[in-house]
């Protein structure tokens, strides 16, 4: 069938990306990953970029977003995104700024789906609460110095590169090999930095002293917009923040404006909600195009750019910070942020569930670190592959204290096992994990113990 009149094959259809694609686009064909390609992708009918995000959507931690939390912890209710919601619209307003740029749409799709697969449970605040521990800020954890000063620190942008190169397991190596593109983008959706303390499994192809391609730039600002639009949309719909003052916000009168009587007109509060959200959506995302568009224009201009062999030949460094806001809308976000987090991020319901979820994260890291026995057998069995420890399992039980002592409590290598148990776990599974430690029920049953 490969060879029939009607299908196009991979030269063909990399023929085609190339017509679509403005010459500072990314093409598929200058992927590179950190393993070959295996021979099972001779006939495969997607480029590289569109493998990537395959990959990344039959994995288990992508699966596990859907009952991650966002800002809403989303087991309270039917309605508040989830971190997978807010990963797909991401990719949505990703796929559109990159669609109106000509550049490569498939790449940010990918970068975009696999950004937060290293996100913990609980929001920000179980990031938050996992770097206290390992920092040794935490009181009720009791890392030694010795591990606290080599183990390192968190940050989810790290944990999902830690996710697609090590942890996800669906083939004879380890991780998920993707194309470095997709890496580097993973990594650098948010602040990233050479020198950040955190156990990457490599760092080949992340090129962590340039800025980021423009594709992984659009996914930045993709995240931004999205994340800010939602929780205000989230926000209204709990009624943390009247309708009345978000219309009164400099951002929003823009907005208004340009959706013009069909908003003024509109008297009912949900679909004027609904309005103002996708006018701001709109607003925001034609800003990030306009000003793109329009610093890409000066750039090559400037540097007499007129094929993609000559982009590639400027190199990385006059792209920093090329995909953006212009200056006026980047000072009206701004202050739609400062809103999101005062009235929102910062509301007294939101601050609650954030307390109980540090409550869960170290209540979690401080049994799993003073007894082992009681992580589930892949997680000792990882102790014993990566670090060369002795499966607790299989020592009698009047060595377990000692081995415990001398070896897994002196290692920064078992800390960050323990880390990446607890950060891969869903708001679910981290719950149903501390009742049953914390608050013994007739009504426990057996969890499941696998990858």
């Amino acid at each position: 069938m490969a060879g029939h009149r009607l299908i196009r094959g991979r030269t063909e259809l990399q023929a085609d990306e190339a017509r679509r694609l403005a010459i500072f686009a990314t093409r598929s064909v200058e992927a590179t990953r950190l393993l070959a390609p295996s021979a099972e992708h001779a006939e495969d009918y997607r480029l590289a970029f569109q493998r990537d995000r395959d990959r990344i959507t039959h994995s288990r931690a992508f699966r596990r977003l859907k009952h991650k939390t966002q800002v809403f912890v989303p087991h309270v209710a039917d309605h508040p995104r989830t971190r997978l919601t807010h990963t797909l619209e991401v990719a949505q307003l990703g796929r559109t700024i990159a669609r109106a740029l000509a550049l490569n749409e498939d790449l940010v799709e990918a970068i975009a789906l696999g950004h937060d697969l290293g996100h913990t449970a609980f929001g920000h605040t179980g990031e938050a609460a996992l770097i206290d521990i390992l920092q040794g800020r935490d009181r009720e954890v009791p890392l030694p110095s010795e591990v606290v000063a080599e183990v390192g620190s968190f940050k989810h942008n790290y944990q999902s590169l830690r996710v697609v190169d090590l942890l996800e397991r669906r083939y004879q190596h380890p991780g998920l090999n993707l194309t470095n593109q997709v890496r580097e983008g993973i990594l650098k959706h948010t602040s990233s930095a050479p020198g950040f303390p955190f156990p990457l499994p490599s760092t080949d192809g992340l090129r962590l002293d340039e800025p980021p391609h423009l594709e992984a730039q659009v996914v930045a600002v993709a995240d931004e917009i999205a994340q800010q639009t939602h929780d205000l949309e989230d926000g209204l719909r709990v009624e943390s923040v009247t309708l009345a003052a978000v219309e009164a916000l400099d951002v929003a009168q823009r907005a208004t404006a340009d959706l013009g009587q069909v908003f003024h007109a509109e008297p009912h509060r949900w679909r004027r909600q609904s309005l103002l959200i996708r006018g701001l959506v709109a607003l925001l995302v034609s800003d990030v195009i306009a000003a793109t568009a329009d610093r890409l224009d000066r750039l090559l201009a400037a540097a007499g750019v007129r094929n993609h062999e000559g982009f590639l030949e400027l190199g990385r460094g006059p792209l920093a910070d090329i995909v953006g806001f212009s200056a006026g809308v980047e000072t009206l976000f701004s202050d739609l942020k400062r809103f999101v987090y005062q009235f929102i991020i910062n509301h007294w319901q939101v601050n609650r569930q954030d307390w109980r979820a540090r409550k869960v994260v170290s209540a979690l890291f401080r049994a799993f670190w003073l007894n082992p026995l009681t992580l589930p057998n892949y997680v000792l069995l990882r102790a014993h592959q990566e670090l060369g420890f002795p499966y607790l399992r299989d020592l009698p039980m009047a060595s377990v204290a000692s081995e415990v002592a001398s070896r897994y409590h002196s290692s920064p290598g078992f800390a960050r096992l323990v880390t990446d148990h607890i950060a891969g776990m869903s708001d679910r599974f981290a719950l149903e994990e501390f009742r049953s430690l914390e608050q013994p029920s007739i009504a426990q049953r057996f969890l499941e113990d696998s990858e």
